[in-house]
């Protein structure tokens, strides 16, 4: 990952809470104001805030100010770079797995070739 890259520490640890999550399920429907990601948690405004700031810093959501009220805002840019770096490290897992499978396989093979061998 290049400097530029989101921090996938602090993602992780942000996506780690199901309260944050529930939140940034809500964002993918499109930006809202504070409290109305606050109501379905039933937690207290100032441990929302906790939250957003949380989801702020790892770059998941911003943060405006509209009058008195604060509107968030999913970066899904940041969700893309994650799921790109999980796409990798799916495929090289893939790929040993397949290796793994083929040895398995090739093994397999070498006793069917080689009856009553390791009996």
């Amino acid at each position: 990952m290049s400097l530029h890259d989101p921090d996938l520490s602090l993602i992780f640890q942000a996506l780690a809470d199901p309260t944050r999550r529930a939140m940034l399920a809500r964002l993918l429907e499109g930006p809202a104001p504070v409290g109305a990601l606050a109501g379905p948690t039933g937690l207290a405004l100032p441990t929302v805030m906790r939250h957003l700031g949380v989801m702020e810093a790892a770059g998941l959501i911003e943060t405006r100010k509209e009058g008195r009220s604060r509107f968030c805002r999913l970066r899904a840019e940041t969700l893309r770079a994650t799921e790109g770096w999980l796409a990798g490290q799916r495929a090289l897992w893939e790929a040993r797995t397949d290796r793994l499978e083929a040895l398995a396989l090739a093994l397999e093979a070498e006793d069917a070739v080689r009856p009553g061998y390791g009996s």
